[in-house]
């Protein structure tokens, strides 16, 4: 796949809004088997030599198979702590299980198992690369960059390294850099993971046809030993058709993503969406409610609130959008722009609102983050710098209806004042 293939239009630019490395954690499946490790300052157990979780002669990525690959994994590194290769294993099925469940306490384990590996064995390549994917799944973008960077340098040949470069890219606002890392994977090697990558390129540009033609590609060059990355292109399909509006569409690609592993929560995050799309509120309520028990989240504790606010139940809307306030943590914990668009989208503490926006866009440019700033701004009265803001969230090309619904209230609120 070639630069020309995918960015044919100067509108085209890129986007990856989900957690950057669930991608990247569909992509190591390929890669585990050719590991090598050097051990240069000490000795180092022989690693356990084993196929990664879903290819073949491995457990599936079912959530069966994740389980028994973490269990088997643990057990071998508790019995020779120093075993590299089960350190690898076991942290690639850890990131596998955090995206199926939303939880960031196996990634934080992962994390944990890597460095310990790098500590034995500062020379091993395959702990750094993937090191790379969990920095990106904990929102350590600079971390994931500098990581990137350094095992490209290492192999440049190895199209995985542009990939967690271009995430980590991607979500810090440097698009155009990102876009090279991007072209250079998908011209190394066109896997799922690099048409992923195309296709939250090109819906960030505008191009949603283009970005489902490049999903359903990703979806197509995975393996059916891998049930999770299969729903969870399925449901990032999902979520391509309900941008589009094809609601029905939308519905089947969840339901698929369900079949292929139950109870997926994107998936059926996705399902409620559908419903609360088509006027279903309550149907979009029942599986909003059961999912926030498995997996509490600020996203899921707004959505609910807006659908009881909806139905003029002000206690009830109040209770959720609390406990998203209180799902999102402290500022200082606060890594990306979601909390500061809720708060502006509901008016509640605005002042603090902006200070946490201006404070994040000073880490990161992207242009959610300008346009969480944007909307922050228009909500404190202060037009002159939401207009600015508004105009940097729109720079790539972007379709995203709730960006051009800001920018277009800010717009005209600051023509009507100028």
């Amino acid at each position: 796949m070639t630069r020309t293939s995918w960015r044919s239009s100067p509108r085209h630019r890129s986007r990856v809004k989900v957690l950057a490395a669930t991608i990247l954690a569909a992509g190591l499946a390929a890669a585990l088997p050719r590991m090598n490790w050097h051990h240069p300052e000490r000795v180092v157990d022989s690693m356990s030599i084993a196929p990664a979780v879903g290819m073949p002669g491995a457990p599936t990525t079912s959530a069966d198979g994740l389980r028994q690959r973490i269990a088997d994994m643990e057990n071998r590194l508790r019995e020779r702590p120093h075993d590299g290769g089960a350190a690898v294993l076991l942290a690639d099925a850890l990131l596998r299980q955090g995206r199926v469940t939303g939880d960031g306490h196996p990634a934080a384990r992962a994390a944990e198992v890597l460095r310990i590996a790098l500590e034995d064995n500062p020379g091993s390549y395959d702990a750094l690369r993937l090191l790379g994917a969990i920095d990106l799944s904990q929102h350590k973008f600079r971390d994931a960059l500098d990581v990137g960077r350094r095992a490209r340098d290492l192999r440049p040949g190895d199209a995985w390294n542009y990939g967690v470069i271009g995430d980590a890219l991607i979500e810090l606002g440097e698009y155009d850099q990102a876009f090279d890392a991007i072209d250079t994977m998908a011209r190394l090697r066109p896997t799922a993971g690099a048409y992923a990558r195309v296709a939250y390129a090109r819906e960030l540009c505008g191009d949603l046809p283009g970005a489902l033609h490049a999903m359903q590609l990703a979806a197509s060059a995975t393996a059916s030993r891998d049930p999770e990355a299969q729903a969870w292109y399925a449901s990032q399909l999902g979520e391509l058709y309900l941008r589009m509006g094809r609601l029905d569409d939308a519905e089947r690609e969840y339901r698929r993503a369900s079949f292929m592993f139950p109870d997926y929560l994107l998936a059926m995050v996705g399902q409620g969406k559908v419903m609360a799309a088509k006027g279903k509120q309550d149907e979009a309520l029942a599986i909003y409610l059961q999912q926030l028990r498995r997996t509490p989240t600020v996203d899921l504790a707004s959505r609910i609130g807006d659908l009881y606010a909806g139905h003029g139940d002000t206690a009830q809307a109040e209770h959720y959008y609390q406990l998203a306030e209180d799902l999102a943590g402290p500022p200082i914990a606060q890594t990306d722009a979601t909390l500061v668009l809720f708060l502006a989208e509901h008016d509640r503490k605005l002042p603090d609102a902006l200070t946490l926006g201006k404070s994040i866009a000073a880490m990161r440019s992207d242009i959610f983050t300008e346009d969480a700033l944007a909307w922050t701004y228009y909500k404190t009265g202060r037009l002159k710098e939401a207009f600015s803001a508004s105009r940097r969230a729109l720079r790539t090309g972007t379709r995203d209806s709730q960006i051009l619904r800001h920018a277009a209230e800010i717009e005209h609120a600051y023509h009507a004042t100028s």
